[in-house]
């Protein structure tokens, strides 16, 4: 297995480049755009917007080609001046370049890709292969340039704004993550460990690919994961593909994020939500399940680095980075 591969720490001043490695720019997402460009710069980095980020510039449900796409994230991969790539938003396109990808490039200059969705299917792939610390977090337009970061609460806000220039530019544990509003422990305990995971179906699409994780890599790991638009009864099933993968009896924590349009299964009397088929799969397994946690599909998400280890602790529901996530440039 590769080892963490940390990026160096930002600088500011330093070139973070937008692009479009999924989805294209929607007509009338422009100003969306534009207001994620200007919290980016708020942390003090000068940004540029990709060609590709474009409403012009699109294939079907993508930004382009698997070809185009590759070409330009190995553009910016091997560019020195390029210190970050953020995504604009997720999609459905990232399994079909991964192997077009210059895993050579990353090695040589890691530099943090941050974004959710389908580019958790990029952090995990990337991970597997050349230890890379992938940021699930925020993306540009819908994330960064989405109503609560322009109109929510200033404080909350500079909080954010300030944890996540902490966690790109300095090369000391964050620590603990601040969460918007209480937690849930839906099983006590605590534990610490690599964070690894992302959006849970892109994890299980993963699985059928060379760039799956070794079943290794969730030794001792803490998995963090999130769904949208789906039935607990597609959850059920995912979670007992990780099962059989040896997946759960290797992890040591869980925390699952924020769900969106996840319908609870009810029929003939019974009903069961997504904490019900989390405890029905892990069965006696004793780890610690810290839930409704602050990432998803939902703004604004805190930054969950994979490969950094973390303290997770149900029982006060806290969830800590206790080791640096960037390395010294």
């Amino acid at each position: 297995m590769p080892a963490i591969l940390r990026p160096r720490a930002l600088r500011p001043g330093d070139l973070v480049v937008v692009t479009a490695p999924s989805g294209q720019l929607e007509p009338g997402e422009e100003p969306l755009l534009a207001r994620g460009v200007a919290i980016l710069e708020r942390m003090g980095f000068r940004v540029q917007v990709s060609a590709m980020v474009n409403p012009a510039r699109n294939r079907w449900w993508a930004s382009g080609t698997p070809q185009e796409q590759a070409d330009e994230l190995n553009a910016l991969l091997r560019d020195p001046e390029v210190r970050a790539i953020v995504a604009h938003t997720g999609g459905q396109a990232t399994i079909g370049y991964l192997d077009l990808i210059d895993l050579d490039a990353i090695r040589a200059d890691p530099k943090p890709i941050i974004g959710y969705s389908d580019i958790s299917l990029l952090h995990m792939a990337l991970y597997a292969r050349t230890g890379l610390v992938g940021f699930h977090a925020d993306i540009a337009t819908h994330g960064f340039g989405g109503d609560w970061y322009t109109l929510g609460d200033e404080t909350r806000r500079a909080e954010l704004v300030d944890l996540y220039t902490r966690v790109l530019t300095r090369a000391g544990a964050p620590g603990e993550l601040p969460a918007k509003e209480a937690w849930e422990t839906w099983r006590s305990g605590s534990a610490q460990g690599p964070l690894f995971g992302g959006l849970l179906n892109r994890l299980i699409l993963l699985q059928a690919t060379p760039f799956a994780p070794a079943t290794e890599q969730f030794e001792g790991a803490v998995l963090f994961w999130e769904e949208l638009q789906r039935p607990v009864s597609r959850i059920w099933n995912d979670l007992h593909t990780l099962r059989l993968a040896g997946v759960l009896d290797r992890i040591v924590g869980m925390v699952v994020g924020i769900p969106t349009e996840v319908t609870p299964h009810e029929s003939r009397g019974q009903r069961a939500d997504l904490r019900d088929v989390v405890l029905d799969v892990l069965g006696r397994r004793d780890i610690p399940v810290l839930a409704q946690v602050d990432f998803g599909h939902t703004s604004p998400n805190l930054p969950l680095p994979i490969g950094v280890r973390a303290h997770v602790d149900a029982d006060n529901q806290t969830l800590s980075l206790i080791e640096p996530v960037v390395a010294e440039g």
